[in-house]
């Protein structure tokens, strides 16, 4: 049986979404890519139970997270009700639909026939009666913005999440959505995006700012650029490596393009204390405007290597202006 750490709030630090009550840990655990039907349910139960002794909360699941799609919530599930079921009330649990999940023309986007149904099956295949935060994963350029919303404002009225949240949202749409749910008095905290060294996206699209101005959180994923930002491609690409078994996310020529910038941020780390994985992840929480960094792992060691990122998340101008010299 699991028994959680007494020690497990001891290191961790919380931030607050906007405005809200909520808060969530500086790093938080995504499912994206290791916890699908082909990993090992033994290292993902021993993940997920020293990510929570460790003072991690926040789980996050998406509906076509896998592969398979559906398979990162049904092995939540189950390490939920068979090891932390009795932490429930400690947990943030979140999920999001919008990318697609199944055949024919209502298993993928914005509509509320979609948003909703998906909700259910997520909701089914993780054994819960709600999860804390359901977000829309990406904009819908044809469906209405006042339908999208009113599906995750019905979420919450129908007691199947507490919170809602927007993914992959640019400033200008955040704000108009902002404004429906603020009128639907739907509990909108947070704003899920990539962001990272190398991914500036959401400076450039306005939804850092926007965000702030609005008093709604961030949480940043990607935040190593696909392991870009970390040692494995120091000196070039190993046979082992993403790259060379799975092509979906990174190619041979992101690593050939990012190559000298990924070493002179490597001097940068050193320098630092840290290494390159932790000063990525430090980048992102520097100024406050980000409440919390999702990671992934694979391995426990992983997950304790990017934990140290939480000793140092200061920098000096110098040492952000080294950095954008050498992207």
């Amino acid at each position: 049986m699991y028994l959680a750490s007494a020690q497990r709030y001891q290191s961790m630090s919380y931030n607050r979404l906007g405005n809200s009550g909520l808060k969530l840990p500086a790093i938080s655990l995504g499912l994206w890519h290791n916890f699908g039907h082909q990993n090992s349910q033994e290292d993902m139960i021993k993940i997920l139970c020293h990510a929570f002794d460790q003072g991690i909360t926040h789980f996050d699941l998406a509906n076509n997270y896998g592969p398979e799609p559906g398979a990162a919530e049904s092995n939540f599930g189950y390490i939920l009700s068979n090891y932390l079921k009795q932490y429930r009330d400690e947990l943030i649990i979140s999920t999001k639909a919008g990318y697609t999940m199944w055949d024919g023309p209502y298993g993928d986007w914005g509509s509320r026939k979609y948003l909703l149904s998906s909700l259910d099956q997520s909701l089914k295949r993780m054994g819960l009666e709600y999860v804390d935060i359901f977000y829309h994963h990406r904009m819908d350029p044809n469906t209405d913005l006042e339908e999208t919303m009113g599906a995750l404002d019905s979420a919450v009225r129908q007691g199947k999440a507490l919170y809602v949240g927007l993914s992959n949202y640019d400033g200008p749409t955040l704000e108009r959505a902002c404004a429906i749910l603020k009128d639907l008095h739907t509990p909108f905290v947070i704003n899920q995006n990539r962001y990272s060294i190398f991914d500036r996206t959401i400076e450039h699209n306005g939804l850092k700012a926007k965000a702030q101005e609005l008093h709604k959180g961030i949480i940043a994923f990607s935040p190593l650029a696909q392991g870009l930002l970390s040692d494995r491609y120091l000196n070039g690409i190993s046979e082992d490596s993403r790259v060379k078994h799975d092509g979906r996310f990174l190619h041979e020529s992101d690593v050939a393009k990012y190559h000298s910038a990924i070493v002179k941020l490597n001097d940068i780390a050193l320098s630092r204390g840290q290494s390159l994985a932790q000063m990525a992840l430090s980048w992102i929480l520097r100024d406050g405007q980000v409440a919390s960094v999702l990671i992934g792992a694979s391995k426990v060691a992983q997950l304790n290597d990017n934990l140290k990122a939480l000793n140092n998340t200061s920098f000096s101008d110098e040492e952000l202006r080294l950095i954008d010299a050498a992207c």
